[in-house]
This record gives C-alpha cells, sequence and structure tokens, in this order.
C-alpha cells in the first residue's frame, strides 16, 4: 500500500509539472497567518467539486507556500491519502457537468465519520476556490460562452479547453478554516444530519465565495433591456409621457428602450482581461507602487450583499485603479456610473464592456428616462450587482473631501425599501496620490481659468512619456456601511411600510442625508498619510513656507508621533519611514527645493509648489483638527481653565465637523476633546499647571514652536468663519440674504488671500462659505425668513467673541481691516 502511494504521489508530482508549463495562478490567502491556523490540529483542505486539474493546482500551491498538510496523511480510515478532499463527486457527461443535485464524496462522509468517533480530536478544513478565467462573459460569442469558468460545473472535454483559454489567468482563494469538531458536535448520534451539516456550510461559503469572484450569474444584457421596459414604473411613465406629448404610446415604448440601452453596462470578460493587461503597464509606468490596505472589509461583505462602492473623487484615474485593485484581489470589478460625455466612439464601448453604465448629468425634466434610470439601478441591486458611484459628484480641486450629493445616494436608497431581500452594504474607499496627475491644471481652475476637458485616454498619452513620476497610491477600504443599519438610526420602523417605485416617504431625505454624512466621515476615516502630505501639512504651517531641515525633520516626527498617540480610527496609515527620509524623497519628486546653508540646509516651497502642496495637506487635515482647534486656542493666552477649553472647542466642533466630515458625533466629542488635551500634555504641547488650569510652554522653546506650528494647520479655516461673521454683523440682523452673505465673503476672503499672501485657495472658496451659513442656520444661531434674509440674536454675538479668543489679535485686526475695505 505504501508503494502504492509512493507510486501515485510520482505520477501526480509528474502531472504537475507538466500542468504548470502553462498554468499561472495568483493566489491569496495561503499563508498559515492569514489563514490562523492552529499548528498543533491537522489540516484537510477541501474543492467543491471533484477534477484532477484543481487538485493538482492546490497541491502546487500548499506546497509553494509551505502550508501545513501539504505532505501529510490524515488518521481518517477510507478518507483523503493527503490532506485534500473534495466536496462533491463530479457529475454529467464529457462536455457540460450539468446542474444534477451533487453527490458528497467518500471521503467527505469519511471525515466526517472520524471526526464523530474521535471527538477529542479536531480538524482544520480550509475550503479552496479555484476560478479557470474568474469571469462569465454571456454575449453573444457562442466559444466565449461556452469557455468560461461560470457558475456552471464543466465537464471535462470543457475543462479541458478552459485549461487551454485561460490557464495563465487563474485565480486561487484560500478561506478560513472550519473546525469539524465545532461543526457536527450538536450531531453526534446522526452521521447523515452531520453529513449535511458540514455539506450546507461548505456549499454556502462556496456559493459566496463565486458570487464574490464572478458577480451574480449574469444574464443577456438584450434580455435585461427589455425587461426594464417591461417593468410596471416604465409601463407607467411610457403612457404619462405618451400623453402629456401627444404621441403614439409605440413612439415613447421605442424612446424608453433607446434609453434603457444607452444606459445598460454590458460587461465583458475578455474587455476586463485587455484592460487589466493595459493598466498594468500603466500603473508600474508612472507608479512606484499601489499600496491596498484592509480589504478583507469588501472579500467578506461582497459573499453575502449587493456592495456599493463609494470612493472620494481625486482624479480619473480613480475609478480604473479601483477596478484593477479588485480584481487583482479576486474580486468582481463593479458597475460604474459614468457620465454621458465618456460614452463617445470608441471609447465608450470599451467602458461599457468594462462594467460603465452610463447617466445623463441632469434628468429632473425628463421624468421618463428618470424612471428608466431609476429602475436599472433597481435591478443593480435587486440582484446583488456591486456598483460604484461617485458622491461628491466631481473631482475635488482642494483635495478636501467635497459634500455628497444626494441623487445617487437617494435612488439607492429607494430601491432598498422597495426590495430588502438583497442587503446592500456601502464600502467606503479612500484612494490618496502622493501626486495627482491633474495637478496642475487643478492649480489653473482655482485660479479662474476655464475647466479643462481632460479624459482617461488624455491621461494615458501623457503618462507614455512619463517614468513613475507622481509616486505611490494608497487605496483604503474603509468600515462597512450596511443601509440598513442607518435607516434603523432614522425609522426603525422602516420595514412594515409598504413603498412602491415612486413612493418617497417624508423621512427619505432626513436618511440620505444620514447617509451621506457616514459614507463621507468614513471616507475620511480611511485616509492614507503619505510622506507629502506630511511635509506640506508642516512647511505650509510655517509663516514663510521655508524651515530648518532638521527642525522640519523632527517637526514632522512629533506630529506624525501625535497621531499615533491618540489614531483618528483604525483604518487610517501611516507612512514608513520618518522624517528625515520625507523630506527626500519630497526632494525626489520635485516639490521642495532645498537652499544650502553653512549652518544647516533650508527646505522650502517656491511658486506653484507652494499652493499645490495645499492639495495634499488639505488630505490629511482632518486628522489634526481637534488638536489643532485646542493649539489655537493658546494663540492670544498663556493658559485656560480645562473646562473653558473643551467648551471652546465644542463651539467651534460643529462647524469643523460639517466641512471636514469628522467622525466624532457632537454629544460624545466633549470626551474626546479632554482624551486630546492629555495627550497633548504627554506630547508636551501642554502642561498642566498646579492650579489646575493648562497652560502652554515658554516662548523660544521647541515645545512652543510645535504648539505654533499645529495651531496654524486650522487658523485659517477659523479665519474665514471670522470673515463671514464679521461681515453680518456689520449690516446686522434682516439685511442680509444667506447667497449675500455668501458672495461678500468670497470677495473679501479673495481680497484677504491677494493682500496678506495666503496660498490656500480654499480661503475663498464660495462653497465653504455656503457650508458655514447653513451649519450657522441648522445650529440655530440664524434663521432665514420667507423672503431669504438671514436673522439673528444674541447667540451669533456669542459665537462671534468665542472665535475673537481663537484669534490673535493681529489677525483680528486684518479680518476687521478687510471687512471694513468691503464696507
Amino acid at each position: 500500500m505504501r508503494l502504492y502511494r509512493g507510486f501515485r504521489s510520482l505520477i501526480l508530482a509528474l502531472f504537475r509539472k507538466i500542468l504548470f508549463l502553462w498554468v499561472r495562478t495568483d493566489v491569496s490567502g495561503n499563508t498559515a497567518e492569514a489563514l490562523g491556523l492552529n499548528p498543533d490540529k491537522p489540516v484537510c483542505y477541501v474543492l467543491q467539486y471533484s477534477s484532477l486539474s484543481s487538485r493538482l493546482v492546490l497541491e502546487q500551491e500548499v506546497i509553494r507556500a509551505g502550508l501545513p498538510g501539504a505532505d501529510q496523511s490524515l488518521p481518517v480510515k477510507n478518507g483523503p491519502a493527503h490532506s485534500f478532499f473534495f466536496l462533491y463527486r463530479r457529475i454529467g457527461g464529457l462536455f457540460r457537468g450539468g446542474r444534477q443535485t451533487p453527490v458528497p464524496t467518500n471521503e467527505f462522509k469519511a471525515l466526517v465519520r472520524f471526526g464523530l468517533e474521535h471527538p477529542e480530536q479536531d480538524v482544520q478544513i480550509v475550503p479552496v476556490s479555484l476560478f479557470w478565467g474568474r469571469s462569465p462573459d454571456k454575449e453573444k460569442s457562442l466559444v466565449k460562452l461556452l469557455l468560461s469558468d461560470t457558475w456552471s460545473v464543466a465537464g471535462r472535454l470543457q475543462k479541458f479547453l478552459i485549461i487551454l483559454l485561460h490557464g495563465r489567468n487563474t485565480y486561487v482563494q484560500f478561506n478560513q478554516p472550519l473546525s469539524l469538531r465545532q461543526v457536527i458536535d450538536e450531531y453526534r448520534h446522526s452521521e447523515d444530519r452531520a453529513n449535511r451539516k458540514l455539506a450546507r456550510l461548505l456549499r454556502t461559503h462556496f456559493r459566496r465565495v463565486r458570487q464574490a469572484v464572478l458577480g451574480p450569474d449574469l444574464s443577456h444584457r438584450r434580455t435585461l433591456v427589455e425587461g426594464l421596459v417591461r417593468t410596471q414604473a416604465v409601463k407607467e411613465a411610457i403612457r404619462e409621457t405618451a400623453a402629456a406629448e401627444d404621441l403614439a404610446p409605440e413612439k415613447v415604448r421605442a424612446r424608453a428602450y433607446k434609453y434603457a440601452d444607452e444606459i445598460a453596462a454590458s460587461m465583458s470578460i475578455v474587455t476586463i482581461r485587455f484592460l487589466e493587461v493595459v493598466l498594468s503597464w500603466l500603473w508600474n509606468r508612472i507608479y512606484k507602487g499601489i499600496a491596498v490596505n484592509n480589504i478583507r472589509v469588501v472579500k467578506e461583505v461582497a459573499q453575502d450583499s449587493a456592495v456599493v462602492y463609494v470612493p472620494c473623487h481625486r482624479s480619473h484615474i480613480d475609478y480604473l485603479l479601483l477596478s484593477y485593485v479588485l480584481y487583482k484581489n479576486g474580486l468582481m470589478p463593479p458597475h460604474i456610473a459614468a457620465g454621458i460625455n465618456l460614452n463617445m466612439p470608441i471609447v465608450g464601448p470599451i467602458l461599457r464592456r468594462g462594467g460603465a453604465f452610463f447617466m445623463r448629468r441632469s434628468f429632473r425634466d425628463n421624468p421618463l428616462y428618470a424612471t428608466v434610470f431609476n429602475e436599472y439601478m433597481h435591478v443593480m441591486f435587486s440582484r446583488g450587482y456591486s456598483v460604484e458611484y461617485f458622491v461628491e459628484g466631481g473631482r475635488s480641486r482642494t483635495g478636501r473631501m467635497l459634500r455628497p450629493r444626494p441623487g445617487m445616494l437617494s435612488m439607492t436608497v429607494r430601491s432598498f425599501l422597495r426590495d430588502h431581500r438583497k442587503p446592500i452594504v456601502f464600502v467606503p474607499v479612500y484612494i490618496g496620490y502622493e501626486k495627482v496627475m491633474e495637478g496642475r491644471s487643478y492649480l489653473g481652475e482655482l485660479r479662474g481659468k476655464k475647466k479643462q476637458k481632460e479624459s482617461v485616454f488624455g491621461l494615458a498619452k501623457t503618462a507614455r512619456k512619463l517614468t513613475n513620476s507622481f509616486g505611490r497610491v494608497s487605496l483604503n477600504f474603509g468600515e462597512a456601511i450596511p443601509l440598513a443599519d442607518v435607516l434603523d438610526g432614522v425609522r426603525d420602523s422602516w420595514r412594515d411600510e409598504a413603498y412602491d417605485a415612486e413612493y418617497r416617504p417624508e423621512w427619505l431625505g432626513e436618511a440620505v442625508d444620514a447617509l451621506a454624512m457616514k459614507v463621507a466621515t468614513h471616507i475620511n476615516g480611511a485616509v492614507a498619510v503619505n510622506p507629502i502630505g506630511m511635509t506640506a501639512t508642516v512647511l505650509l504651517g510655517t509663516e514663510r513656507l521655508a524651515m530648518d531641515e532638521r527642525q522640519l525633520i523632527r517637526l514632522m516626527d512629533d506630529f506624525a508621533a501625535l497621531l499615533q498617540a491618540y489614531p483618528y480610527a483604525g483604518t487610517v496609515t501611516l507612512p514608513e519611514g520618518s522624517g528625515k527620509d520625507w523630506v527626500t524623497y519630497c526632494e525626489t519628486m520635485g516639490l521642495v527645493t532645498r537652499q544650502p546653508q553653512t549652518l544647516g540646509d533650508i527646505i522650502g516651497l517656491e511658486g506653484s509648489n507652494a499652493i499645490l502642496m495645499t492639495y495634499y495637506r488639505n488630505n490629511i487635515q482632518h486628522l489634526f483638527a481637534l488638536p489643532s482647534l485646542i493649539a489655537s486656542l493658546f494663540e492670544n493666552k498663556d493658559s485656560l481653565r480645562r473646562d473653558k477649553i473643551v467648551f471652546l472647542a465644542s463651539v467651534a466642533y460643529p462647524y469643523l465637523q460639517s466641512e471636514l466630515f469628522l467622525r466624532f458625533p457632537e454629544a460624545s466629542v466633549e470626551g474626546v476633546i479632554e482624551q486630546w488635551i492629555d495627550v497633548m500634555i504627554q506630547q508636551g504641547l501642554l502642561i498642566a499647571l498646579d492650579d489646575g488650569r493648562i497652560g502652554r510652554p515658554e516662548e523660544g522653546t521647541d515645545a512652543m514652536l510645535r504648539l505654533r506650528v499645529l495651531s496654524r494647520f486650522i487658523i485659517q479655516t477659523l479665519e474665514r468663519y471670522h470673515i463671514a461673521l464679521a461681515i453680518l454683523r456689520k449690516y446686522g440682523s434682516g439685511k442680509l440674504s444667506a447667497k449675500e452673505l455668501e458672495e461678500q465673503s468670497t470677495l473679501l476672503a479673495e481680497r484677504m488671500s491677494i493682500l496678506f499672501g495666503l496660498n490656500a485657495p480654499e480661503f475663498f472658496d464660495k462653497s465653504l462659505f455656503r457650508n458655514f451659513i447653513d451649519t450657522l442656520r441648522r445650529q440655530d444661531v440664524i434663521q432665514i425668513d420667507g423672503e431669504g434674509l438671514i436673522h439673528y440674536g444674541e447667540g451669533l454675538d456669542e459665537v462671534a467673541e468665542d472665535a475673537r479668543l481663537v484669534l490673535s489679535v493681529e489677525k483680528r485686526q486684518v479680518i476687521q481691516q478687510v471687512t471694513m475695505m468691503g464696507a
């Protein structure tokens, strides 16, 4: 018997060598640490269906990774000779495996019997999923249809052809182990029920992984488009449009079909693989690497839910990068909402087959189009497709998170209310660039130049001439947001209400606002801090945008330590290395200048880089918002009572939270401020005095320099608030409209920026003043009457006086001077 097994092992080893002359694999989870294996327990790897080729691939990857069990036998009579077995025997003929009820293998049954007979022993069962080509392609090509790895079980000949066609694009995923003892423990007296329970758990697991990797079982696109036109909501819209425009229903129905065909994606695995090759070349050419963090979040939720990816929007590269990363990590790329302007010849069909569905910029005045689009989105969610859209609407030109737009979020919520059998989970994604490709054009737009018509392919054309010019990219997945949990917080009885396609409950706006805020805060909570952002933050906090190199290095190390001492969120990532490494890196990227000096080199920002670096500072400004706010209270005070610090910071917090999407709820922020005070004392930024007051360090000390630079991280934001308050108080209650206050604040801020050499373009961003005014209204500091005029009482004066305490005498005089200039 031993001789037979040895001979069999040699034959299998030979077959493995032959197979891997052609096969190339991409593997995930293949380490003992990732799997969390117990070295004291035997390991058994399980594949779903019996297949010699799949077994050979599995054995090769286990041996290659040095995983336990590669050359061990389990103590199971009639069980597998090595630590591998299949859940089901192959059923079917030569070509197609068929859809008959699968039959568990003898090895599977023997393993369960062993567990029942030896309750003191446990076996770690590691499910392993294998995909040849990874994705279905149900379009018009019969060859591609037959030779794709889909939800169907392939026959022997078909599997051979699949390996020939897709063997060099094989994906293997090792998953968390099951404990045999825990699974079958409750059925010690029923082998049949124990068999069924373990089989059910493994079957469910394989189905979830398959859905996450392949996506839901795809329908023919033409069938989908025709089905949209036949939905009750679209039929009703057709009747209403025909009556309103006095047209024949057939003509309106043809228009609805045209809309559906214009919108619908046509995802193709051939296109996706083509784009993978192109994008791999592109990333390697322009970037120094892509760092992916917290991908496990997606892998967990994608198995049971329809996933909505909501990335921040910084560049045209964003959606290509996210799809590429998901595909490389064994997940199906999402269907992506794209502007109709991208549906152009050549480009449009490629994007559509890469997963893009197209939407018009506005369809408020076209109810038929709106209904078709809503129904398409509902089909996506109810069938479990993953979808991606940008809640900000457009790309951020300042590096900050923009206020989310409610359109797509509202559609998603309404679809879920109609049919919530399939959970919808939002996955926030932070995409951080060390150097954004459109940076220079953003500068021009912020200076008033006309917005350029950029495209992905235009950027790719530019990238041909560049080599590793844009540094590294970080893609961080944030904490998942189940939509049901958000609705529970707004309306706990939402599951009991009746909804149809057109129903909009009165609390829908509140739910969408809550969801939007949660998405934005979770994106910011997954920020990737990089050397460029740290260097920009410190240098822009200096008066002359320049600093002694040694001092700069110390400050960056100190502020990095501050972020580590009280982490903003568990999903935030910090850069490797130290301040010295970061300065050198920024210099190689051409973003800072070095002026050699005998007493020590000077590092500074010059020309357009001084403005460009505000973009990267703004990426991470929210991380320092609270400690910087506390530091700013000591700009004009040697010491303050602790309760006064907490009070003043709490008063300012709602405005910073609204603008920077800070994650701490207003109700609990006082406790967070208290903790920050303690951390700043521990870090030497503040001093606990004997009388219970909190003091600042002595002038001229290194600690005082750190505190002053820290305060400047947020001081311009506070100055902007003071401008709006000063203008409002100058005119008096009931004299200005919100729009007039917004316009005057913007003009005076722009004037102040020119007069006093401020380098931050967002200082005079009209949308930020608009948001501040809206927050004043929500905080009930101001009221707006029926004519649109702003009214206020003593509450505004109190806010203004509190703001005066935050600013230095010099800054208050400057703002007063500029305000009077606008009188």
